[in-house]
């Protein structure tokens, strides 16, 4: 089974994105990095980007009047950057390199139509001409005669593998309406060349290809909304020049009347394949789509429509899709899990999980809550001799309170009194062994949020935080549940949803923070809050110490550190703001530590926070830098006790509060003196990783003397680091 996930843009496109077959992105290469991507434009640019982050991280262009000709690719051996631009002119450079102009430059004698890059091997250089080097055989002589094999062919599409330690180039090139597969081994430097089989009125549009156990699959989308499969062994048995692939349909794109005009697709795994097209049924306008299909049982798996158009281009690394969707290029996560058809009917057992008993209760009335859960109470029953089951009926009938049903909860929970209803919720939590546990509290709490709001007296505050700790809940399936406590002001309960619930919106987020923030001391002392995210590292008693004289951070004197402000602060102004004392108290920390530890999506989140009076945003800054400082005092730079925030998420929390109140933070004075020690404390943080790498450049580089030379006699040696 397959599914489309979360998405989020990576980058605009910018003019040159307009939408249309082929514009704006000539490829989309693997970075060094398992979470880096490299973006060649068609034009003169390349970028570097960290797909987590959303941000670039290096940026390359080429001058005027010249043109990048080929992706632009990584050497995983020695994280190097390649590309060819006007079609022979070679490039070389590393991450610190700025200007191409004064990078390395090699004029090749022949074009060049595409450079491969192998994970643990030497990349290599396909020419239009069919002739294929490794990139050092090439440096060695650039000018050296490249062979032209098919100078009557086009090129039409290439890839690259390691079988053991040899490495294996596979092109298709086209000429008259005809397809030729080669296939270069460079081991014994054979070039074998086959010739694809015609299919009838129509032509492939797109490749892809994988190896394994000596044989390669070539996958082929064609014009017919069909995919097809081409076996090619790696060791020719013939001795024909040419021989004829002969290919097998292995799916046909269309489902219920609808057709698939596939333009490109990628292979998930041995039964998955996802294709991006214009998807349309008979008499209705087509739509461009994502979709994942399986080609074991023929079945379209999901599909995501794209309204804004593709360039037709899609790209697949580490579990994410990569394409262009209107002017920006668009990640797309997903997942793929075991294709079997115990899978698809459900009843795989490593499939089951602790949410298989949910209902969508949102969809049902209290009727079909009342005979769905009693069906479900059913099932237990069954084992039960047909006496028990008489004298269980007979109980039921009387309604006895120690033999209560779920369903005659729900409808008491409606209209009975305040006092009856928590003592029948009494009696539901104590029992020991509950069955279906997550489904009883799934419609449960949605009858009590019900309650709550057609009637304001009614709100059993234990009851509702005692079922949420009972049961793994979400907030998808009680989505009042967070707007009835924030209503009420309960912090406990928001505390722990925030704690508990995976997917809460950042408009809810946001409205949490809001109140933490905005509620008063004397409040928060009356409220009962889980303090144990912060009793181990907040002092309470902090005001009535003395004032130190100096700070030390990671063995920096901040008070020695140049003030880049015209302001000058005290040493007692500086403890007093971020250091010695915490801005907030105790509870306020507990409760923002909870909002430190929901899942977020930057992009949902920012416009919520740049609506953050100015004061709180002061505030909440001032208390991440106190969490920020703490965790620097230790080396492993985490705070203790129980879900206490880890130096990312602090970090994390800092830039977004500040990209969203920068320029506010910039005017108001209170804010000026926290700026300014932020400021200096990052500066020593830099400073004392500055020295920590230059000890380890020094260790390495003793490290590798060593290696060179193996002394059998006793020697003295000195390190000196400077």
């Amino acid at each position: 089974m397959a599914a489309l996930c979360e998405a989020f843009t990576l980058c605009g496109l910018g003019p040159s994105g307009a939408v249309g077959l082929g514009a704006g992105v000539l490829a989309l290469e693997p970075g060094p990095d398992s979470d880096h991507v490299l973006l060649t434009d068609r034009g003169r640019t390349a970028t570097l980007f960290k797909v987590s982050d959303q941000k670039p991280l290096g940026c390359w262009s080429v001058k005027h009047g010249q043109m990048i000709t080929c992706p632009v690719v990584c050497n995983f051996e020695t994280h190097e950057y390649i590309a060819v631009h006007d079609d022979k002119v070679l490039r070389i450079w590393k991450d610190e390199d700025v200007n191409l102009d004064k990078v390395f430059k090699a004029t090749l004698s022949a074009d060049v139509y595409r450079i491969h890059s192998l994970p643990h091997g030497e990349p290599l250089v396909l020419f239009k001409g069919g002739g294929v080097r490794t990139l050092d055989v090439l440096l060695e002589a650039p000018q050296q005669e490249i062979e032209n094999f098919i100078s009557d062919e086009v090129i039409k599409w290439s890839e690259a593998f390691l079988e053991g330690q040899e490495p294996i180039l596979i092109f298709a090139t086209e000429k008259d309406g005809d397809y030729f597969i080669y296939l270069q081994k460079f081991k014994l430097n054979i070039l074998q060349k086959y010739k694809l089989e015609q299919q009838e009125s129509s032509n492939p549009l797109s490749f892809t290809a994988y190896i394994k156990n000596q044989i390669i699959t070539l996958l082929c989308l064609y014009s017919n909304d069909s995919i097809y499969k081409v076996l090619i062994p790696l060791q020719q048995h013939s001795e024909e020049e040419e021989q004829i692939l002969s290919k097998s349909l292995l799916l046909k794109l269309s489902v219920s009347g609808s057709v698939l005009k596939g333009t490109s697709f990628v292979v998930l795994d041995k039964d998955h394949v996802a294709v991006l097209g214009s998807l349309a049924a008979f008499g209705e306008e087509s739509k461009e789509c994502l979709t994942i299909w399986n080609t074991k049982f023929q079945t379209l798996q999901t599909s995501k429509e794209l309204p804004l158009g593709t360039s037709g281009q899609l790209w697949c690394y580490g579990e994410k899709f990569f394409f262009t969707h209107g002017k920006v290029l668009t990640v797309n996560l997903y997942k793929c899990e075991t294709s079997s058809l115990a899978a698809a009917v459900g009843k795989l057992k490593d499939s089951q999980t602790s949410d298989a008993s949910f209902l969508n209760w949102n969809t049902l009335n209290d009727e079909e809550l009342v005979v769905s859960l009693q069906s479900q109470q059913s099932v237990t029953l069954k084992s039960e001799s047909k006496m028990t089951l008489r004298s269980r009926r007979s109980s039921v009938a009387k309604a006895p309170s120690d033999t209560l049903t779920v369903g005659q909860l729900l409808l008491d929970i409606k209209d009975s009194s305040s006092a009856a209803v928590e003592e029948e919720l009494k009696q539901l939590l104590s029992k020991a062994q509950m069955p279906d546990v997550q489904a009883t509290i799934g419609c449960v709490i949605p009858a009590l949020i019900n309650r709550c709001k057609t009637d304001p007296m009614f709100y059993p505050q234990n009851f509702l935080i005692q079922l949420v700790q009972k049961g793994e809940l979400s907030y998808s399936l009680c989505p009042d549940l967070m707007a009835v406590a924030l209503e009420k002001k309960d912090m406990h309960l928001l505390q722990i949803c925030l704690q508990r619930f995976p997917d809460i919106p950042e408009e809810i987020t946001y409205a949490c923070l809001k109140l933490f923030l905005s509620i008063s001391d004397d409040y928060l002392e009356r409220t009962d809050v889980n303090m144990d995210s912060v009793i181990c590292y907040i002092d309470i008693e902090s005001n009535n110490k003395e004032v130190k004289t100096e700070i030390v951070e990671n063995g920096f004197n901040t008070e020695l550190e140049e003030d880049s402000c015209d302001t000058t602060f005290t040493k007692e102004t500086l403890l007093k703001n971020d250091v010695e004392f915490c801005p907030v108290g105790p509870q306020r920390a507990a409760l923002l530590n909870a909002v430190l530890h929901s899942a977020y999506s930057e992009t949902f989140l920012l416009p919520h926070l740049k609506d953050l009076p100015a004061q709180q945003a002061v505030l909440f800054l001032r208390y991440l830098h106190y969490l920020y400082v703490k965790s620097s005092e230790k080396i492993n730079t985490t705070l203790p006790g129980v879900l206490s925030p880890t130096i990312n998420q602090i970090m994390d929390w800092m830039c977004l509060l500040l990209d969203a109140h920068f320029t506010v933070m910039v005017m108001l004075p209170e804010a000026k003196g926290l700026l300014s020690n932020l400021h200096k404390f990052v500066r020593a943080q830099v400073r004392f990783y500055s020295e920590l790498n230059k000890i380890e450049g020094s260790l390495q580089e003793l490290q590798r003397l060593k290696r060179q030379k193996d002394s059998q006699a006793y020697s003295i040696e000195v390190l000196e680091l400077v």
